[in-house]
């Protein structure tokens, strides 16, 4: 296994914030290139249908390797993994923004998602790792889904002040200068890998199955718009998902060192987390999708004010994330997902009621944005500790890779969903009332799909998940203490360790 020396000594200053710019940089670019895609298509010479590919390529190459990158990170080392992953994030970042052609642009899109999927689980791995479970875990917890958060509205933002004003090379060189910074921050920030048991083989069939299924299917998932769900060809492509998938699970149980521990899933707080993950980014990550679409289509706001407009969900997300950090040890983790998720839909529940053709900026906006965008900040600091509860510390790289990938096909999963469904209420008509009509009962499905996570969690995840007692501190931690001899956040003493 792989720990991490002393951050103490290696500027542990900067660390967190090196892990909060990786779930910027990763949620940001999955959105900032939405709004410049026409601008994209005019000028090097994409066709309507091969558009959509420059954000398919980075969704498919990012959910693929998901698992594998996570595990990654516990078998080589997760400084060495999380550099490698800034350092090809930021060449393709370059590359796509030179890019002279749809072929090169589209490859480019596919290496930074390969980047991003190692970036993503180190993040909340050495999070698990580094800070000591309680107030200072909670409070680095809630950073880090905030900025997640934040990075896909912003994304949405600076995709359109940077299109408007500067082109759309913009919105992918912006990288270049936030990823170098990174680099030096972590050379300095992040602590240096330390083996202190031999490395385990990498589960190579595992991992070339579960990243051919993984992409299958989330490629069968966003070409829907394109190919029907009956069609031969999605069909095909999710059946042949569903089966390396199925063959990655017999895999997995005959592993000795496997790329995903089958046991993982009989810990119900991880079990809970992952399937409260799948849930919440079905309703939310096609949330954003809506909102968009409905500033622009039917309140006709251009590129830079729908932008703006989401500066109050940015705002909700912040203010949600320090409300669970400061009530996480008081309320515990399934008390804060339910109230969360119960929340963040009654949010979706006014978008249906209000997103008409009469919609006000304050009342079909702000307001639901404000509700909904608080909910699922509060839902951010439980998730990240429930996915990784009584996880071993050789582990949080697998237990944070399952973690992102739940959320990435969740996401998947309802954009291709809610686009069916709001294209089957809105049918042939393209006036603003039908479109409104259609964007709504998209919220509304959205909505049940936060219920629905909030009431999983309720029956899965334990009332409360019991605190380690001093002798038997959590997995992660007691390895790190055996490595360092003290704990690694000042604030909690050495005879919580011991």
């Amino acid at each position: 296994m792989v720990n991490p020396a002393d951050p103490k000594s290696s500027g542990a200053r900067w660390l967190l914030p090196v892990l909060l710019t990786v779930q910027f940089l990763v949620s940001l670019d999955m959105s900032v290139v939405n709004i410049a895609l026409p601008d994209i298509g005019d000028d090097i010479g994409f066709g309507a249908d091969s558009l959509l590919w420059v954000v398919n390529a980075y969704a498919l190459a990012f959910g693929g390797l998901l698992m594998l990158g996570g595990r990654l990170a516990d078998l080589v080392g997760r400084r060495r993994t999380l550099i490698a992953g800034f350092a090809v994030f930021g060449v393709a970042s370059l590359a796509g923004g030179l890019a002279q052609s749809p072929g090169q642009l589209v490859a480019a899109r596919a290496v930074q998602g390969a980047g991003a999927a190692a970036l993503a689980p180190v993040a909340l791995a050495l999070i698990t790792v580094t800070y000591a479970a309680g107030p200072a875990r909670a409070r680095a917890l809630g950073l880090w889904g905030a900025a997640g958060a934040l990075g896909g509205a912003v994304g949405v933002m600076a995709g359109g002040v940077l299109t408007d004003w500067a082109g759309w090379r913009s919105v992918m060189l912006i990288n270049v200068p936030v990823v170098l910074a990174a680099l030096l921050l972590a050379r300095h920030g992040v602590p240096a890998d330390r083996r202190t048991v031999p490395a385990p083989r990498l589960d190579v069939l595992g991992a070339l199955l579960v990243t051919a299924g993984m992409a299958a299917l989330v490629l069968g998932l966003v070409r829907t718009e394109t190919y029907a769900w009956g069609s031969g060809t999605t069909l095909g492509t999710l059946g042949a998902a569903l089966a390396l998938l199925a063959a990655f699970a017999v895999v997995e149980f005959r592993q000795r060192e496997p790329l995903l521990r089958p046991g993982l899933l009989r810990n119900r707080p991880v079990l809970s987390a992952n399937a409260f993950a799948l849930l919440m980014s079905s309703g939310q990550f096609a949330a954003f999708y809506f909102t968009s679409l409905y500033l622009q289509e039917v309140m006709s706001y251009g590129p830079t004010r729908a932008g703006a407009a989401f500066l109050p969900f940015c705002a909700g997300i912040v203010a949600g994330s320090v409300v669970s950090a400061r009530n996480a040890g008081r309320l515990g983790e399934r008390a804060l997902l339910v109230t969360g998720g119960l929340l963040g839909a009654a949010g979706f529940v006014w978008f249906a009621l209000t997103v008409g053709p009469g919609g006000t900026f304050l009342g079909s906006v702000v307001g639901p944005s404000l509700v909904a965008s608080v909910g699922i900040g509060m839902c951010f600091v439980p998730l990240g500790t429930a996915a990784t509860s009584g996880v071993a510390a050789e582990e949080t790289g697998m237990a944070s890779g399952l973690l992102n990938s739940s959320r990435q096909l969740g996401g998947s999963l309802g954009l291709a969903v809610l686009v069916t469904v709001a294209s089957g209420v809105t049918g042939a008509g393209r006036g603003v009332g039908a479109l409104a009509e259609g964007y709504a009962t998209a919220f509304g499905v959205a909505a049940a799909l936060l219920v629905a996570a909030a009431v999983a969690t309720a029956v899965l995840h334990p009332a409360r998940t019991p605190s380690p007692s001093p002798s038997a501190p959590p997995p992660a931690q007691e390895e790190i203490s055996k490595n360092l001899g003290d704990d690694v956040d000042p604030g909690v003493s050495r005879s919580t360790q011991r």
